[in-house]
C-alpha cells in the first residue's frame, strides 16, 4: 500500500477492527517515510456478483454504487457514514444469499426495506428515485404506504379524532 500523500509504500498499522459486520477490516496505517496516517479497508474478494439491470445488460455489482445512492438520499440527515457502510453491507449479503446474480429491482427494494426503519426522510427520497416519482401524489402515495407501515395502531379512537 503506497501513502496516500508521499506515495513511499512502508508503513505500520496502528490499529485493526472489524467493521461491517465482520465481513471487512479497516486499518489504521502511519507512513514511515512522511508519519501521515491513512486508513483502509480489507474484503474477501469471492467470486462476483451480478446485477441485471433493467434493460437487461448485466454489470458486476458495486457497493460503492449503494453507499453512493445513500449518500444523497441522507443528504443533510442524521445519517453516518458508518449506519450507510452497514446499511450496503446488509444489502450485499442478502444479496450473496440470493445467487450469484440478482435483478437491480431486488436491491432498491432491499435498500428501501432497511432505509425505511433508518430514517422516514431519507426513505422517502430514495424511493421518489428509485420508483421514479413524477408527480406530487406519488409522494402522497408513499407517504401513506410509510404511515400504515410504521404509525402505531390507536385504540378506541374515532376517525379524524384528535389524541
Amino acid at each position: 500500500m503506497k501513502c496516500p500523500a508521499c506515495g513511499d509504500p512502508d508503513d505500520r498499522v496502528v490499529d485493526s477492527r472489524l467493521v461491517d459486520d465482520g465481513t471487512a477490516v479497516r486499518r489504521r496505517r502511519e507512513c514511515l517515510s512522511c508519519g501521515r496516517r491513512y486508513t483502509t479497508f480489507e474484503r474477501l474478494e469471492g467470486e462476483p456478483r451480478w446485477v441485471i439491470k433493467r434493460s437487461g445488460r448485466r454489470e458486476p455489482f458495486d457497493r460503492e454504487k449503494v453507499v453512493s445512492g445513500l449518500r444523497a438520499a441522507t443528504k443533510n440527515r442524521p445519517v453516518s457514514e458508518l449506519e450507510m457502510a452497514e446499511l450496503a453491507g446488509l444489502v450485499e449479503e442478502a444479496m450473496r444469499s440470493s445467487g450469484p446474480a440478482v435483478k437491480s429491482e431486488q436491491i432498491g427494494l432491499e435498500v428501501l426495506d432497511r432505509l425505511r426503519g433508518i430514517d422516514e426522510v431519507a426513505y422517502l427520497r430514495f424511493a421518489s428515485v428509485y420508483k421514479e416519482f413524477e408527480q406530487a401524489d406519488d409522494f402522497y402515495k408513499e407517504v401513506g404506504l410509510l404511515s400504515k407501515a410504521t404509525a402505531p395502531k390507536h385504540r378506541g379512537m374515532e376517525k379524524g379524532e384528535l389524541s
